[in-house]
């Protein structure tokens, strides 16, 4: 399955075309900020930082705070906890609300080719809603006149959650200076100053535009007669005409709407959690509407289970098609705060198949998308490094905790307790739009390089993967481990698979040049050809960037650093020498390749930590005789190191997959030493421990050497001849040992 996050941008959850997954579709939707919205979200971040300042200064007025620092730790807890936890609810609602406009459109072209649209939420702001509708007057519920907007959750915050109360300073038993709070006549009282912050704060804040919620925006622009509402909202405001009144529904609401729905009285629906549990809605062969389901995920929410659940109720059995489904996402970098804790969620429900993650997700979310993994937050302290140091382009370090509140310094320099990603992406919400893509876009580079690395070393777990090949024949099995009680074993099996080449046709490399940075290039040592692209860059350690280009081979392709480029052996060629070179290395590829491959598979967890730790993945394949195997590979040189004197000797073809594997060293006799080695961004088999006397004699066997900062170095060839060359040298020095190692 191609994962449907694969070409997704800043969110890991929108891309430019259409993916499938098991008969589903996928068509996902962006929506870029009007400069409008941005100017909104920019002045909603800059009066979020206006209250987070004010904040500290109301808790030093109340004496929650002082010039020693914290005097009541309680108070203070309760009053950031409340500030961050309303900040947080209040830009997932903007950001929702921003996007509904292309929700809107999309669906008015879903009805105009005759489909159903479901749009999956999660808030109502029924909550909200209560609260206002209180403070109005029954009598003027006819024509009402406030707007619920994600504002009012600020206003809110500020109105009943602001820390205004007055502490007293007191000395406990202890000596310690703490606070306390003041009554008087067994009332709160308020300090003045704090009152008076909070006061401006609501004055500022409600002079700036609303954005209306989307579940109201939904159905005030289609209407009650259109849309089905399954919400649990007991009230609503609806728009009549000119007027917006509020409308009660009965307990029996969401049944009727679900009705009018699969009758095809109303071709919208809109679900949240509390309004879609037990329920269907696909194209049901019972049902009179049958149309094409357009499943909106607008709102992912917190819950990976409730979303991926959401996404199951217009896909079911004995239904006439299969739904559209169409997450809808911005462009804003800190959105993808929402969806790391689902990605997270998703690999906590995954944990026990290993694997199956991608069936439970639906294929929307990868491992990568979590952003508060292993890899996110060694990313995150190498961002603060960077800051620290001043290697952030964009930003300062004075500007970063200025904008965040977050301190990454103290009188020994970087702190020890650094803040964790949850906190570095709560705050990156608050942030303008342009510094949350300088921070984000940093980060993104810091963690793609972490990961990438992972990938290379065959550390980072993607799960249970499915091995294919047009044959997989199992040559030779043997028992390594009986459990004592129940006679289980686990197996080595020696099996031999069978691939077809797909190599990279003339035509296909020539197209690439279409793109004014490729480039045709020939190597002038080996002869063979190359087309030349552009790759990501990547951030380095010490923050600098590092561009890099991608070698497109007929069977092969990888990266290595531009700047490597000029001090290696590719020059550009014309079409003419290229295509003559292309075809020549095309004409050496066979229809098929043969490999060995070597698996445990049976009883594994007794003999878990015996196998070697290159890899701890686990396969699946099924045999050309129908059995299905699933266990871990395991390298041939762990099997001639671990399977004692009647084990299968290392030849040398295994001993140079082995070595270009980059999972095992080879000592041989007099101290020598075979490893894979990076040399110009190249993998290369270096030959290590040789002296002066043993030089003309490994250059007479093949090997051929190069002086690298004035040092000669040795290589044994990569090309067809390296496996010539690698008998001689282990007919000259015997191998003494093999070593598992981590690839490189």
């Amino acid at each position: 399955m191609e994962v449907l996050a694969r070409d997704l941008k800043a969110l890991g959850l929108y891309a430019a075309r259409s993916l499938s997954y098991e008969g589903v579709e996928y068509d996902l939707v962006e929506h870029q900020l009007t400069p409008e919205q941005v100017r909104i979200y920019d002045a909603y971040a800059g009066a979020f930082s206006v209250i987070n300042n004010n904040l500290d200064a109301a808790m030093r007025a109340a004496n929650i705070t002082g010039a020693t620092g914290t005097l009541n730790g309680q108070a203070k807890s309760a009053a950031r906890s409340a500030f961050e936890s309303a900040k947080q609810r209040f830009f997932g609602h903007l950001l929702t609300s921003m996007k509904t406009p292309s929700l809107i459109r999309s669906i008015e072209n879903d009805l105009e080719s005759g489909h159903a649209a479901v749009i999956q939420i999660v808030s109502t702001g029924e909550a909200l809603m209560e609260r206002r509708l209180a403070e109005i007057p029954t009598e003027e519920w006819g024509d009402v006149q406030v707007d619920i907007t994600p504002r009012e959750y600020v206003l809110d915050y500020l109105a009943h959650s602001f820390p205004v109360q007055l502490y007293e300073p007191f000395t406990d038993q202890e000596g310690n200076l703490c606070s306390r709070p003041v009554y008087r006549d067994g009332q709160p009282v308020e300090s003045r100053e704090a009152v008076a912050r909070r006061d401006r704060l609501i004055e500022e804040l409600a002079s700036l535009p609303p954005v209306p919620g989307a579940l109201d925006q939904i159905v005030q622009r289609f209407g009650t007669d259109m849309v089905a509402e399954l919400t649990g909202r007991s009230r609503r405001i609806v728009r009549k005409g000119d007027r917006l009144v509020v409308e009660n529904r009965a307990g029996s609401a969401n049944l009727a709407e679900t009705s009018a729905f699969m009758d095809d009285l109303k071709r919208i629906l809109v679900f949240s959690d509390a309004g879609g549990t037990g329920r269907s809605y696909h194209a049901e062969l019972s049902a009179r509407n049958r149309r094409l389901r357009v499943h909106y995920l607008l709102e992912p929410g917190w819950k990976a289970d409730a979303a991926i659940q959401g996404l199951g109720r217009t896909n079911r059995t004995n239904q006439a098609q299969p739904p559209l489904f169409r997450p809808i996402a911005t462009d804003v970098k800190a959105e993808k705060r929402f969806l790391s804790t689902i990605a997270r969620r998703l690999d906590t429900l995954g944990a026990i198949t290993r694997g199956q993650r991608q069936t439970g997700g639906q294929g929307l979310f990868r491992p990568e998308d979590n952003l508060e993994s292993q890899y996110g937050r060694d990313a995150l302290r190498q961002l603060y490094t960077l800051l620290v140091r001043g290697k952030v382009e964009g930003c300062s370090l004075e500007e970063f905790e200025d904008a965040t509140g977050l301190k990454l310094t103290d009188a020994n320099g970087l702190r020890d307790d650094l803040p964790p990603i949850t906190t570095f992406l709560n705050r990156l919400l608050a942030l303008t739009i342009d510094l949350q893509n300088v921070l984000f876009t940093a980060f993104e580079q810091l963690l793609t390089g972490r990961i990438e690395g992972a990938v290379a070393s065959g550390t980072y777990d993607v799960g249970l993967e499915t091995l294919r090949a047009e044959s997989f024949v199992v040559t030779n099995r043997r028992t390594i481990y009986a459990h004592p009680g129940t006679g289980a074993e686990a197996r080595l099996l020696k099996i031999t698979q069978r691939q077809r080449n797909h190599p990279v046709g003339l035509d296909d490399a020539l197209a690439r040049v279409s793109d004014r940075q490729a480039v045709l290039l020939i190597n002038e040592r080996s002869g063979r050809a190359a087309v030349q692209v552009p790759a990501v860059s990547v951030m380095l350690d010490d923050g600098e960037i590092e561009r890099r280009v991608r070698l497109v081979r007929p069977m092969e392709q990888h990266t290595v650093a531009l700047n490597m480029m000029a001090e290696s052996h590719w020059a550009e060629a014309d079409r003419e020498r290229f295509a003559a070179a292309w075809l020549a290395e095309l004409a050496e590829v066979p229809e098929f390749s043969e490999s060995t491959i070597h698996v445990v598979a049976g009883l594994l967890l007794p003999i878990w930590k015996r196998l070697p730790n290159e890899s701890t993945r686990v396969y699946r394949l099924q045999s050309d005789a129908g059995e299905r195997i699933i266990g871990r590979k395991v390298s041939a040189a762990w099997v001639a190191n671990v399977l004692a004197t009647d084990a299968p000797s290392l030849t040398p073809g295994a001993a140079f997959a082995a070595l270009m594997g980059g999972r095992a060293v080879i000592d041989l006799a007099e101290g020598l030493q075979l490893r894979r080695v990076q040399v110009m961004g190249a993998h290369r088999i270096e030959l290590s421990g040789f002296n002066d006397t043993m030089r003309d004699r490994l250059r007479a066997d093949g090997l051929f050497g190069e002086i690298i900062s004035w040092k000669l170095r040795m290589f044994v060839p990569t090309d067809a001849s390296g496996v010539e060359v690698l008998s001689k040298v282990l007919d000259t020095y015997p191998v003494a040992r093999i070593s598992e190692r981590e690839a490189v």
